[in-house]
């Protein structure tokens, strides 16, 4: 007869097309570390088949493109849009068609262990795999919307062989000629958008913990050049090299201006808003509109949140800010950002209020602040 240990160690190691066959052998077996044993083989077999029926329908886009005759898909996203320094990245990857990779969900959604080891397995069962980097300067030339497409066609330029479809997450990337897809929130919905999400996020981290060595005031290694604390800190001591990209941070050395004030008060909304459960699309969108300060998502709506920061109340509530005039720049913008992105869904406007007094912060946030006129 086996030893617990002999048969504990054999249901770990079982490939799982032969698991339940293993079950099964030792299902009569009444030993209690057996019995737990084969307990604990059942779930790693329910969390399998879980994890197998996710992966189906994270394929249906990609079905749906071989059924039409396109045997190539590229999956295509960025990261790095909203960071004060260091470049954007953009991945595209092709997958063997119909190839499952256990784990791949949003980049974002995943633990930077996770990630590293699911890069090396997607780089490695790949058809092909392309990157693309936009520098800090070219960012400020012109702007981060235009950087991130031109880092998604150099994603795409470098694949080999060329892809038949591409599958963006969110855009629809302008100057392609490839049929292409944008899909919202695409990389929590499309095993190939999954896999480049993923790719973009490791290369650009890597990138940005080396950027840490050579410049170590900002906690670059951590904060992979978002606006931490530590980071704005760092800039206010130091004042920025040479990979801040100027156009974001050029407020941030004077810690009185209003505009500084009002990251400070975005920074601390958009944690507020994280922990309410939306997901933050965009900061700081621009367009020959205006401004929107945070676009982001929760449910069936596109939201538009208008961050509101004051210290004290002389001059009246946050909110009282976002005047008719502001409302209508706001609403302006919005539809310049649904026309881009081709969107058709619910969407609302927001205001969130960040009041500063007595030592203390305040958060209230407004859904449906006003309507679209």
């Amino acid at each position: 007869m086996q030893s617990i240990k002999q048969i504990k160690d054999y249901l770990q190691h079982c490939p799982m097309e032969q698991l339940n066959q293993g079950i099964e052998k030792f299902a009569l077996d009444e030993r209690k570390g057996v019995q737990s044993a084969i307990a604990s083989a059942m779930k790693r077999k329910d969390a399998y088949e879980k994890e197998q029926i996710r992966l189906e329908g994270l394929l249906e886009y990609e079905k749906s493109c071989y059924e039409q005759g396109y045997d190539l898909i590229a999956g295509v996203d960025e990261v790095g849009r909203g960071p004060l320094a260091g470049p954007v990245v953009a991945a595209a990857v092709i997958l063997p068609k119909n190839c499952k990779i256990e784990g791949v969900d949003d980049s974002k959604k995943l633990s930077a262990k996770k990630r590293e080891s699911l890069y090396e397995e997607i780089l490695e069962k790949a058809i092909s795999y392309g990157i693309g980097v936009i520098s800090w300067e070219r960012i400020d030339e012109i702007n981060i919307l235009q950087a991130t497409y031109e880092a998604m066609r150099q994603a795409i330029a470098d694949l080999n062989p060329v892809p038949r479809f591409i599958l963006a997450d969110a855009v629809t990337i302008p100057g392609i000629s490839i049929p292409q897809k944008g899909i919202i929130k695409g990389d929590a919905k499309s095993l190939s958008i999954g896999a480049a999400s993923i790719v973009a996020k490791v290369y650009r981290d890597r990138l940005m913990e080396t950027y840490d060595e050579l410049y170590p005031a900002y906690a670059f290694a951590s904060n992979k050049g978002y606006g931490s604390a530590q980071h704005i800190a760092g800039i206010r001591v130091h004042g920025i090299c040479p990979i801040h990209r100027k156009s974001f941070i050029k407020n941030f050395l004077n810690p009185e201006d209003n505009q500084t004030k009002g990251i400070y008060g975005e920074e601390l909304a958009v944690k507020e808003m994280r922990r309410l459960g939306y997901e933050i699309l965009e900061r700081n969108y621009r367009s020959l509109g205006g401004e929107i300060d945070i676009i982001a998502k929760k449910d069936t709506y596109i939201i538009f949140t208008e961050v509101k920061y004051r210290a004290g109340r002389k001059k009246g509530e946050p909110a009282e800010a976002v005047d008719k005039r502001k409302q209508e720049h706001i609403i302006r913008t919005a539809k310049a950002y649904i026309a881009e992105n081709g969107l058709d869904c619910d969407f609302r406007f927001d205001v969130a209020e960040v009041l500063e007094e007595n030592g203390k912060t305040y958060f209230r946030y407004t859904e449906n602040a006003f309507w679209l006129t």
